[in-house]
């Protein structure tokens, strides 16, 4: 019988890429990682890994394990919720993450809606990057989190993660010229795009070249307001959604585009129907404002 726990970090290991990277994130030591993968192989029968010095590979073996894990642990994820559903009321802590911009427009109104409705719930927050939302709810550390995708920079679900659709908010063209009401119209201005690597950033660069032009950036930003700020000041156009527009300063024009963000509520596939999951669901949707 092969154990559900060595699994989990067997696919651990196929998300993460190095037994380090599986012990950070179970906290667990590398050489306990190790051990358990070992023991896992003994279970299995055939190899699971190929130990080249200080690194490891999936064998083809191993990767059709990891495929029938994720299987396996979304069905205990349905049983949990099966089981959580047969209480009374809800109770015990619900681990959220969220990234800024909806930390601010939504989350105080939805724990306040989840508190009137479900006092018996902790929920915890925590703010978090969308990129790393997935392995923090294969490893545990959160229960639900949401996550966004923009128009021209969709992300692709990955394994043993499922979503739930919540809203779609409207992509605002920001800058201090109301003759500039299109993306193309800025094609010879200073830009300010998010940090390199974020799903913002790309956003912008592909909306500039399917505008026919790559944008000259000046400036990375993550902060929204400081965006607006630098565009008051001269400093640049931006592409902004809906929900950061916080304090709009005086001589900014903003053009509402076609293009927008989407708003999802992840976690771990099989979860959906757990009642805590529901119930974070349902006081996010009372909570979404009504003019994105």
């Amino acid at each position: 019988m092969l154990d559900v726990r060595r699994l989990r970090l067997l696919r651990e290991l196929a998300h993460r890429g190095t037994i380090a990277a599986v012990a950070e994130a179970v906290a667990f030591t590398p050489s306990a990682v190790s051990q358990q993968l070992t023991a896992l192989e003994r279970e299995a029968g055939v190899p699971l890994l190929v130990r080249t010095g200080r690194r490891v590979a999936l064998t083809p073996a191993a990767r059709n394990l990891v495929r029938h894990a994720e299987a396996v642990l979304a069905q205990l994820e349905r049983a949990s919720a099966e089981l959580d559903g047969a209480r009374r009321d809800l109770s015990g802590s619900l681990r959220i993450g969220t990234f800024p911009s909806a930390g601010r427009a939504m989350m105080p109104a939805a724990l306040a809606e989840l508190g009137r409705r479900h006092p018996g719930l902790e929920p915890m927050v925590v703010e978090l990057d969308p990129a790393l939302v997935p392995a923090a709810l294969r490893a545990g550390d959160l229960d639900v989190a949401l996550v966004h995708e923009y128009d021209f920079a969709p992300v692709p679900l990955e394994p043993g993660i499922a979503v739930i659709p919540l809203c779609r908010e409207a992509m605002y063209l920001a800058t201090t010229d109301a003759a500039r009401t299109a993306v193309a119209d800025c094609r010879d201005q200073p830009w300010i795009l998010s940090v390199e690597g974020t799903l913002c950033h790309r956003m912008t660069l592909h909306a500039c070249q399917a505008a026919g032009f790559t944008p000259h950036v000046r400036h990375h930003i993550d902060d929204f307001a400081t965006v607006l700020a630098l565009v008051a000041a001269g400093q640049g156009v931006a592409l902004i959604p809906r929900l950061g527009l916080v304090d709009r300063p005086h001589g900014v024009t903003l053009t509402r585009l076609s293009i927008g963000r989407h708003t999802r509520i992840a976690h771990r596939s099989g979860a959906e129907h757990h009642p805590a999951v529901r119930a974070f669901a349902d006081a996010l949707r009372a909570a979404v404002p009504g003019d994105l």
